[in-house]
């Protein structure tokens, strides 16, 4: 088993690269072709899934209470 402050710091690692990545497409796609109101949908789906992600860090890394 890893210690705690691995898990953390693993963790925190992995969402700031899927945060950067989710969100640099969605910058892309809004500033590219599809503009604002085409790529408002990526947007909305892209800040739910963060979210999701962001709550699945929470709870396995920060409140695990094994």
């Amino acid at each position: 088993m890893t210690s705690k402050s691995v898990q953390i710091a693993a963790g925190l690692f992995g969402v700031f690269t899927v945060c950067v990545f989710i969100l640099g497409l969605a910058h892309s796609i809004s500033v590219g072709f599809a503009g604002f109101w085409g790529g408002l949908p990526f947007i909305v789906i892209a800040v739910f899934v963060l979210s999701m992600v962001i709550y699945d860090f929470w709870d396995q890394c920060v409140r695990n209470e094994k």
